[in-house]
């Protein structure tokens, strides 16, 4: 089966959907599947790779949403369509590129819309009833998100919810994964730890996008409300985006160290693995990768209980409802230090990229591999 992949918002570098797209078209590879992704780019490329053909196609850069290049240009994204001729077609955007599934019925291919956002979250409704016109827009948009595809594919049950509350009916959750080998509690560094924190000393890691939706200030308070309280910590900010001067200017006066983005996922494995705690504090996350790769290192997350992120590392984890971060630190370092680490690692072995690439596979109904 020739699967064709639509996904925009994908960070140039790295990032959760970025990870979740090549982790998943490696899987259909394996499977005997012929994965094909479309995503927006400086220029037109297409090339092929260990996760199936790629082919950029140029897209502005969206103002506002720091540096996300979008797919405009509905002519040539309808021809490309319409030439690759698919068997199923998998989009990850319910925004902007939500009109594929029109042409997706037009041309009988079976669709599927994969929910990597949540539309009350992009409304700057996270945590609060919904309520009034932005309501109303969150409805609407979603109703026509599931008229307009088979499947509608949530990662977890808080982003089916915005769907469920609708009485739709054609919603399948489906955990994403982790590479369980290349994040894992044998990457701990002695050496590297050492380099950012004295022994006595509390390492945070706060890896991810710097931009507004995944509020990175709410760590740079915590570290501040931690040392006010007498707690040694230090930071380290793994990650880059439009926030990151601000940040810094934020973080003068107290142990934050921003290394920017991380190329080599390894050395990322590590950081993670050597850290006592990782702070993931966005509240609209709908899975949260670096969190669940943070866990498969054996470090503990504690993360926003407005968010998704509390249902992926449960007991693993501790969830801080409102802004008190530090608060969330200081009951995971309560924790001995053994089994806090075993607990985390033990819940991430419960999510493996072979099971979601059989979830995925089942949204698409294919069930047995198909060699073209």
């Amino acid at each position: 089966m020739r699967i064709v992949r639509l996904a925009n918002f994908v960070a140039p570098r790295s990032g959760g959907l970025r990870t979740a797209m090549r982790a998943l078209g490696e899987g259909y590879r394996a499977a005997g599947h012929e994965p094909v992704l479309i995503v927006p780019g400086p220029s037109y490329v297409d090339e092929h790779t260990e996760q199936g053909r790629v082919i950029t196609l140029p897209g502005p850069v969206m103002p506002f949403c720091g540096g996300y290049r979008v797919l405009v240009n509905r002519p040539r994204l309808t021809t490309l369509l319409t030439s690759l001729t698919p068997d199923r077609l998998e989009v990850s955007d319910r925004t902007t590129l939500r009109w594929t599934g029109a042409w997706a019925r037009r041309h009988g291919v079976p669709a599927v819309m994969v929910s990597h956002e949540s539309v009350a979250g992009l409304l700057g409704l996270a945590g609060r009833v919904l309520s009034g016109p932005a309501a109303a827009l969150a409805d609407v948009l979603n109703s026509r998100t599931a008229r307009h595809y088979g499947r509608v594919v949530c990662t977890t049950d808080w982003a089916a919810a915005e769907f469920e509350r609708l009485g739709v009916a054609n919603v399948l959750r489906v955990p994403l994964g982790v590479d369980l080998d290349l994040f894992s509690s044998d990457r701990r560094s002695v050496s590297l730890r050492d380099r950012f924190a004295a022994p006595d000393e509390v390492l945070i890691v706060h890896c991810g996008r710097l931009s507004v939706e995944k509020k990175p200030e709410r760590t740079i308070e915590a570290v501040a409300q931690l040392r006010s309280r007498g707690v040694p910590a230090v930071l380290v900010v793994a990650g880059d985006g439009p926030l990151r001067k601000r940040l810094a200017r934020r973080a003068e006066g107290l142990p934050v160290v921003f290394t920017g983005f991380v190329h080599d996922r390894v050395a990322l494995a590590a950081l993670l693995a050597s850290a006592d705690v990782v702070l993931a504090p966005g509240p609209v996350e709908t899975f949260g990768l670096a969190a669940l790769e943070a866990l498969a290192c054996g470090t503990p997350v504690v993360v926003s209980g407005s968010s998704a992120l509390p249902e992926v590392v449960g007991e693993a984890g501790v969830a801080v409802c409102g802004e008190d971060f530090a608060a969330g630190v200081a009951a995971v370092l309560d924790r001995p230090a053994v089994a806090r680490r075993a607990a985390a690692r033990r819940r991430a072995e419960e999510f493996g990229w072979p099971a979601a690439v059989r979830g995925f596979l089942a949204a698409h109904a294919v069930n047995e591999p198909v060699l073209r």
